[in-house]
């Protein structure tokens, strides 16, 4: 089914959910799919995945953003969104694509279309990796931010059952810069082929990565742990792990023949 992606990241939500080990109130899911996270999430309220978000500030204990974060046009903005619409100390959940999915169909691609086109175009959207996306998690405020990813292996047919789940997914090429010409039946074919030829699974499948990245974090709070303020550490480290401290002028001193120092 074309919505197993969906439905692994909300089992992967749930249990993240688990850890937290706190019951939540009045939750709210943004997302694509809105009636499917109805059914992987009916506890919460649904809203979709708009430029503007239908969230009222302070308004929720936890906002999961599921699966749609990857094709917004301001990730930060849609951060920052969730942030004011949590309550103090409120949690968010988030899951989007990350940097290493598809990447056997970019290779092809881009192989193909270089020897069939003569040039390269954008079919497949870029997306972040996950050091760049939970750096986003900071610049949007949240407190205590956690970025974790889930690597995944599906096995399809051919290629084109790729292609089509992914139609199905939404996940097709909404690139601005993408050709919008019909692209000759002979490049796909011969992605295809060698699609088949670089990465065959069992002799008669074809292996697809997808990348699940989940940021967590969540709305600042006086009753959170705060960091300490640089300087005030009553105890040095030399001396709380036994060891000599070796200031900036002891670095590449040659000991002395004799030995003494």
């Amino acid at each position: 089914m074309a919505d197993f992606l969906h439905r692994t990241a909300a089992d992967e939500m749930q249990e993240r959910l688990e850890l937290v080990n706190r019951s939540f109130t009045n939750a709210v899911v943004v997302s694509g799919f809105p009636e499917l996270w109805a059914d992987l999430m009916p506890q919460a309220r649904q809203i979709p995945d708009t430029e503007v978000l239908d969230l009222e500030p302070g308004a929720h204990d936890l906002v999961v953003h599921a699966l749609a974060l990857h094709w917004a046009d301001d990730p930060v903005g849609q951060l920052v969104q969730a942030r004011h619409a949590l309550r103090p100390d409120g949690f968010f959940l988030g899951c989007l694509f990350g940097g290493e999915t598809l990447s056997e169909l970019r290779t092809t691609l881009a192989k193909a279309e270089s020897a069939e086109m003569g040039g390269l175009s954008p079919r497949v959207a870029p997306m972040g990796e996950i050091r760049d996306v939970g750096a986003l998690m900071q610049r949007a405020g949240f407190a205590l931010p956690v970025a974790d990813s889930v690597p995944l292996t599906a096995t399809y047919e051919t290629a084109f059952h790729l292609m089509r789940d992914l139609r199905a997914m939404g996940e097709t090429n909404a690139l601005a810069a993408r050709h919008r010409a019909l692209a000759p039946r002979r490049l796909f074919l011969h992605m295809a082929e060698d699609y088949a030829a670089r990465y065959p699974v069992d002799g008669a499948r074809i292996a697809a990565t997808f990348e699940l990245i989940f940021l967590a974090g969540w709305a600042p709070a006086a009753s959170q742990p705060q960091p300490l303020r640089p300087g005030s550490a009553a105890t040095r480290l030399a001396d709380a792990l036994g060891t000599q401290e070796i200031g900036p002028d002891d670095v590449g001193t040659p000991p002395s023949p004799d030995g003494s120092d």
